[in-house]
């Protein structure tokens, strides 16, 4: 049997390349720790030596992280995904039946800010569905708090911002 950190990494490279969208760090987190394979922590180091060897993906947010395998990911899995037991397997396939919606809601809404020329911010608010973007939204706002509520907020309300306006632009 593989020492656990490198059962953990192939795990993960397993939830990545069997999801249908990236997955954030609370995602993989969750998994770990509801089906009570490792703690918080090893997690985090599974993820960063899987960033760090370019098997993984990472995008940061303000407020999250989101992670896609890489092919250098894919390829790897390919070669020792056997060593993953049938128990582990069906857990992974558990967890993304239970969880395909949110995991596709989650990818699909998206929000972030950065500090603009001049002092302000600016927070750019997408809505996606699949690869195909239904709105892709930035805004420059004057201080930074603002520019948290607007990401906060668009997480929330981006179904009624959207259809307002939509409403609006095809009057």
């Amino acid at each position: 049997m593989a020492e656990p950190l490198t059962t953990y990494k192939l795990m993960i490279l397993a939830l990545l390349e069997q999801s249908s969208a990236p997955l954030s760090g609370t995602q993989l987190s969750d998994f770990f720790l509801e089906k009570e394979y490792t703690n918080y922590f090893t997690v985090q180091e599974a993820l960063h030596e899987l960033d760090e060897s370019a098997f993984v993906k990472k995008e940061a947010t303000h407020n999250n992280t989101r992670y896609s395998i890489t092919p250098a990911g894919s390829e790897t899995l390919s070669y020792f995904k056997g060593k993953l037991s049938e128990g582990i397997q069906s857990d992974i396939a558990e967890y993304l039946g239970a969880n395909e919606l949110l995991i596709k809601k989650e990818a699909s809404v998206f929000s972030d800010y950065f500090k603009a020329p001049g002092g302000q911010y600016s927070v750019r608010c997408q809505l996606k569905e699949g690869d195909l973007s239904r709105i892709d939204l930035t805004v420059t706002v004057a201080k930074k708090e603002i520019a948290e509520v607007i990401c906060d907020n668009w997480k929330k309300q981006h179904m009624e911002v959207y259809g307002y306006l939509m409403d609006l632009l095809v009057k």
